[in-house]
């Protein structure tokens, strides 16, 4: 009898049995973004591709897509979505923070129109906000809360809940991100989240939480528990932090409340965010891609598990700085050849090139003649060796060598069943499995097969 056991490749990722076939649902998909109808900052840059995009995921095996609501408008164009492509688009419903100054006294625009006021007029067609801090404008406490338009919103969002079809799965995105306070103050974020958590506890019946937090714990946490008890023993159907990026700590907490935990490209960024994806367990796991954004990159920690298996630890240079032999200087490490793609070299395979000795004879004797002394030429002096000078040009990284299932073009060079760089897509989610199993140590059917029932069970989508 032959063993069908996975086998461990050399890069900590066991492969899947030979006749497993990988399924999964993508938890956090913001397909109701114009972007994945070719449209970028309200301009047209190539045909609308959705049903390719949603054909590519469908051959990886990731057959359900919960598209995320996180505005009145993005929420209500999911629905449109799952009506769409019935079976296959679940959606969300709910106010994300960095759209939650809706709450606002200052905010001028009815709440089905905008998620920002400080939208530029080309940008009216509500890209979902980009995941990257700035926190160099932040909007600042103070203006308060506009309380009676406060009780409009939370009545229209219970409206869209109560009345929209079995496909809304989950009430969300909604929460507190504190790095993004260039789209919305603390305090209306603080208002938005507790007023909304009301709104889902008084439901009946509830709906699963799809939530956001980011570098807010505390706050997240202890509004939490006034809306649904100590232990979140009054939330019916659980619910899953998505895009999780916080400490062990604090994940460790949100599993002890009986909370999921989502994990995509930004889950892997650092060596950090790694180590916290290693402590989750397989039971409060979900996937996802968070697409348009979020996308793995050769730069994140957890890109060595997508590199072929012949790519081993120790092909990788240590990322202590290197001594300067020429200054005395530090400098930084080369990267990990497994980010590299390439097999490291050790300092002392490495030939730096010698200075080539300068011309003596011509400014000598240019010097003596102005001098008007010794006509004879001088002798040459023998030159002090010196040490070689370290080049002051980095050598050209050599991109990482990943394999790709689909083409990938530049949106002006947009082909037909071609994927757009820069722009993620549900199909990349087989990428967030693989590097989850190669952190974790386990096979990626464990990781699929995990995520999978987890999210069927909460949400309701098998």
């Amino acid at each position: 009898m032959s063993d069908s056991s996975p086998t461990p490749l050399a890069n900590g990722v066991s492969s899947p049995k030979p006749d497993y076939k990988p399924r999964y649902i993508d938890i956090g998909i913001n397909l109701a973004d114009p972007i994945f109808r070719g449209r970028y900052h309200g301009k047209p840059r190539h045909p609308d591709d959705l049903q390719g995009v949603i054909s590519r995921a469908q051959q990886v095996g990731c057959t359900k897509l919960i598209v995320t609501g996180s505005s009145f408008k993005s929420s209500r164009d999911a629905l449109k979505l799952a009506a769409e492509f019935p079976d296959t688009v679940y959606t969300t419903a709910g106010v994300h923070p960095c759209s939650s100054s809706i709450f606002s006294p200052s905010h001028h625009k009815h709440h089905d129109e905008s998620q920002s006021e400080g939208e530029e007029a080309a940008e009216a067609e509500q890209h979902t906000p980009a995941c990257g801090p700035d926190p160099t404008k932040p909007i600042l406490d103070g203006d308060g809360v506009d309380h009676a338009r406060s009780e409009t919103i939370i009545s229209d969002l219970e409206k869209l809940i109560t009345e929209a079809p079995k496909s809304l799965v989950a009430f969300g995105e909604f929460g507190l991100d504190y790095d993004r306070l260039h789209y919305c103050s603390k305090e209306v974020q603080l208002h938005s989240f507790a007023a909304q958590l009301k709104l889902a506890a008084r439901l009946k019946p509830q709906l699963p939480l799809f939530l956001h937090s980011r570098a807010a714990h505390a706050d997240f946490v202890r509004l939490l528990k006034e809306a649904f008890g100590e232990q979140l023993e009054n939330l019916e159907k659980g619910g899953v932090v998505h895009s999780f990026t916080g400490t062990v700590d604090e994940m460790r907490e949100l599993m002890d409340l009986g909370l999921y935990i989502g994990v995509n490209g930004c889950s892997f960024k650092t060596a950090e965010n790694c180590a916290v994806v290693k402590e989750i367990g397989l039971d409060r796991l979900m996937l996802e891609t968070d697409g348009p954004w979020c996308e793995v990159r050769p730069t994140h920690d957890g890109w060595k598990y997508l590199l072929p298996p012949y790519v081993t630890p120790k092909e990788t240079v240590a990322s202590e700085p290197v001594s300067d032999v020429a200054s005395g200087t530090a400098t930084p490490a080369a990267e990990p050849a497994a980010v590299q793609g390439v097999a490291a070299l050790s300092i002392s395979d490495t030939t730096v090139p010698t200075p080539a000795p300068e011309s003596q004879g011509q400014g000598q004797e240019s010097s003596a003649a102005n001098e008007g002394t010794n006509k004879q030429r001088r002798p040459k002096q023998k030159k002090t060796p010196q040490p070689p000078q370290s080049s002051k040009k980095n050598p050209k990284k050599k991109e990482p060598e990943v394999p790709e299932r689909f083409k990938v073009v530049k949106k002006e060079k947009w082909e037909e069943g071609a994927m757009v760089k820069g722009r993620n897509e549900p199909c990349t989610i087989e990428r967030i499995a693989r590097i989850v199993a190669g952190i974790k140590g386990v096979s990626e059917e464990e990781v699929c097969e995990a995520a999978w029932k987890n999210t069927a069970r909460v949400f309701g989508v098998e």
